[in-house]
């Protein structure tokens, strides 16, 4: 699947593509009480580019100009912005 072709609301999203920037990790209130770090990251391909969310450990799994392929990720509008995200059902992995 390429990035152009992925729409909110989508799941079991496989696709790869490389990192282009990581924001700084910020600290966020969980609604299920608790705190998580979470940094975007670009990740881009042939076709275009699409915000994915790192949360804690991930972050520090890949760094700008990585290639990595993500395996049944799932997409939503935030702040009427797609975005890809990984889950707890999810794989990300550095190719």
């Amino acid at each position: 699947m390429k990035i152009t072709e992925l729409k909110p609301g989508m799941r079991g999203v496989n696709i790869e593509g490389r990192i282009d920037s990581i924001t700084d990790p910020r600290t966020v209130n969980l609604r299920t009480g608790g705190t998580a770090q979470v940094a975007d990251a670009m990740i881009s391909d042939e076709t275009g580019s699409i915000k994915l969310s790192l949360w804690d450990d991930q972050i520090n799994l890949v760094k700008d100009g990585d290639t990595v392929s993500i395996e049944n990720g799932y997409t939503q509008a935030f702040r009427g912005e797609n975005s890809l995200n990984i889950g707890r059902y999810g794989k990300m992995k550095r190719l």
